[in-house]
């Protein structure tokens, strides 16, 4: 099982001080937080993507890139990928060409984002949001799989003898998690191509989590690619830990009670008791966590949310200390001697070449034009 941390990119005002980070310094701050990750062994780094301020992750294939230079062992993934805004192609190469700078340590988690106004900024009506992320999804995944493509559709111009590149590393493309907290028909898309649901088990109660993870499980059966129990999932959670679980929740309540996205609402421990919200020591992180099992079965990845809402890059650092040496080693072995033998760990690079039957250069090594790009025996069609 794999673990790890995904962040939001949110710039926020810190309530104890008063004192709003600068651009630059959260830029750095999560450059700092992903090398954390990996000191203390944790095996994901996931970033967000979004296009409008408090936010300033607009570009994560670059932050990526930046951190894939500086890790070793380090899953790089997003949290998520504008399937809806982006165009398919732009992905297809952007990710295709991290996938080669980073050794093939990368995933990615598509999703249609919860800012409304993004869409008509590139060119798009929210209204057709599902329609969007189906169609462009079944357009990159023709993009990494198939060399030449000849395609039409409704939202974007068409493609006539394309070729994106870089090709895939190997010849396999990155594995995708379509990442979802209310909409059955992302975790139905998932289903269908055989791909991870990532569920982003923050907001909600259990029950509704597990309404959507054994929705997608089932999907997958039906569509054939293995019982349900072997179906990819992924989690989000949010945590804040302290030695003594008082002092936890007294550091975190002024976070938590001026948060953009829950603040001003219910209470610190209304909001621990009806959602995955774990505010506390370690152990009670541990028994949480654990306990998601119970309503979700096996699952291959987790991802804690820890440096949003203002809190200060000391404190985010010191939370990751606590996950690598007192939380995560535990879970590793409690989850492991829970999990079936037939139930797959979490994709990688290494496990998909392997399933493909190993590398192949992927290149297509053709002469195009270098105005039209267009070979000439293409042009004579």
């Amino acid at each position: 099982m794999q673990f790890g941390i995904f962040t939001v990119s949110d710039i926020t005002t810190d309530p104890t001080t008063g004192r709003t980070p600068t651009e630059a310094e959260r830029v750095k701050a999560v450059l700092a937080i992903a090398q954390k990750a990996e000191e203390v062994g944790l095996d994901v780094f996931a970033l967000g993507e979004h296009h409008n301020p408090p936010f300033f992750s607009s570009s994560p294939t670059t932050t990526l890139a930046w951190i894939a230079a500086r890790t070793e062992k380090l899953q790089l993934s997003t949290s998520t990928t504008l399937i809806t805004t982006n165009d398919p192609v732009k992905i297809a190469e952007d990710y295709a060409m991290l996938q080669h700078l980073a050794e093939g340590r990368v995933d990615l988690m598509m999703g249609r984002g919860n800012t409304g106004p993004v869409y008509p900024w590139f060119g798009q009506d929210i209204r057709n949001g599902i329609e969007l992320a189906v169609e462009n999804y079944a357009l990159l995944r023709r993009l990494w799989t198939e060399d030449v493509v000849d395609w039409q559709g409704r939202f974007r111009t068409p493609l006539q003898g394309f070729t994106s590149t870089p090709r895939p590393l190997d010849g396999v493309p990155p594995f995708v998690w379509h990442g979802s907290i209310r909409s059955p028909q992302i975790a139905e898309q998932a289903a269908y191509y055989g791909d991870g649901f990532f569920h982003n088990h923050i907001f909600w109660p259990k029950e509704h989590t597990q309404r959507m993870v054994e929705f997608y499980r089932r999907r997958y059966e039906h569509y054939g690619h293995g019982a349900a129990d072997q179906a990819i999932v992924g989690l989000g959670g949010q945590v804040f830990m302290r030695k003594n679980s008082q002092d936890a929740v007294s550091e975190f309540r002024p976070y938590f009670d001026n948060a953009p996205v829950y603040g001003h609402g219910p209470s610190l421990e209304d909001f621990s008791r009806e959602t995955p919200l774990t505010v506390g020591s370690p152990q009670q992180v541990i028994e949480r966590t654990l306990g998601f099992r119970d309503y979700v079965g096996d699952y291959q990845r987790q991802l804690f949310l820890i440096d949003h809402a203002g809190l200060p890059l000391k404190t985010v650092l010191e939370q990751l200390d606590i996950l690598g040496e007192e939380v995560v080693p535990v879970l590793r072995r409690e989850f492991a001697a829970l999990k079936p033998a037939h139930v797959p760990d979490a994709p990688t690079h290494a496990s998909r070449v392997a399933a493909a039957g190993g590398t192949k250069d992927a290149t297509v090594y053709t002469g195009g034009d270098d105005v039209t790009g267009r070979t000439a025996e293409a042009a004579t069609r």
